[in-house]
């Protein structure tokens, strides 16, 4: 069964003159006059550019099957990343550029979902969130503000995230890991 511009879904793989691109946002657009077509934010997979691109509804399109696998974070080796594969036990390496600004909230243990096509590694999904220590901050000082404070803070990964003034070392914070915004204290 040939796939269309219709079947397009955000983390779709879609081969491009030869390229493999990922689609990163898309719409459907029935405007009033003339035909429907789908407008798509595009990245390619190997060079990380993004591009705005217009397809006509129906139109035949070739889509890359990709796996997604669950692997465990396991430890930095040099220009890389290794992941655990928890089933097999293999150990993955992923280049540092693919992991890119994520690795601020990389921590040992943490279970990401790896995107492959064919063997290669394409992309690299951190959990929403992840919790972490704080190692270092300031005392938080309340004044006369009308709202809550904050206060820079680093945390056990070497992220400097802003949190709450009463915040303090040694409590673990619930960190986005897509913005590194502070979401909330973690009871132990």
């Amino acid at each position: 069964m040939a796939q269309t511009t219709n079947d397009i879904k955000n983390g779709s793989v879609l081969n491009l003159d030869g390229q493999l691109w990922t689609v990163t946002k898309f719409q459907h657009v029935k405007p009033g006059k003339g035909p429907a077509f789908v407008r798509t934010t595009i990245k390619n997979v190997l060079t990380g550019k993004i591009v705005d691109k217009t397809f006509n509804a129906g139109m035949k399109m070739d889509f890359e099957t990709v796996d997604n696998r669950n692997l465990q974070y396991s430890y930095e080796d040099g220009e890389s990343y290794v992941f655990m594969d928890m089933t097999t036990y293999d150990q993955v390496n992923i280049p540092r550029d693919l992991v890119g600004d994520q690795s601020k909230y990389l921590l040992e243990g943490t279970d990401c979902i790896v995107s492959f096509h064919d063997g290669t590694p394409l992309s690299v999904e951190l959990p929403a969130s992840v919790i972490l220590t704080v190692t270092s901050t300031e005392p938080g000082v309340q004044g006369n503000r009308a709202n809550a404070g904050t206060k820079p803070a680093t945390v056990e990964t070497g992220a400097e995230i802003q949190v709450p003034l009463f915040v303090g070392e040694g409590e673990k914070v619930k960190v986005d890991t897509r913005d590194g915004s502070y979401l909330g204290r973690e009871n132990n």
